[in-house]
């Protein structure tokens, strides 16, 4: 409410509103720049996003396949034994599993 009084003030005396002091040797701003920055990192950002989600899905279509050839392998052993590639595979699910959950979390 106070900004509006004033601008409505400064614009009763054909006064433009004044830029914020600065002190000596002290850079203006470049408010052009700034939006360029802005948009700049912005662009970076969903950039960095889109290659994430491409992280993930490539990830999640590994474990599907890691899945299927555990579920695979379980399926032909026996009671009595399984192999240590059962145990190999299923630790390289865990830790892709691990990796996804991380993507997934962000940066």
């Amino acid at each position: 409410m106070g900004v509006l009084l004033l601008a409505t003030a400064c614009m009763a005396q054909n006064k433009p509103l004044q830029e914020p002091q600065s002190y000596p040797g002290q850079s203006q701003p470049n408010r052009e720049e700034d939006a360029w920055e802005v948009q700049q990192r912005k662009a970076m950002a969903n950039k960095a996003n889109l290659q994430r989600q491409r992280d993930i899905q490539k990830d999640t279509e590994k474990l599907l396949e890691l899945a299927t050839e555990l579920k695979q392998a379980v399926d032909k052993s026996n009671a009595d034994t399984l192999s240590l590639d059962v145990v190999k595979k299923a630790e390289q699910i865990e830790k892709l599993a691990k990796t996804v959950k991380d993507k997934m979390k962000g940066p």
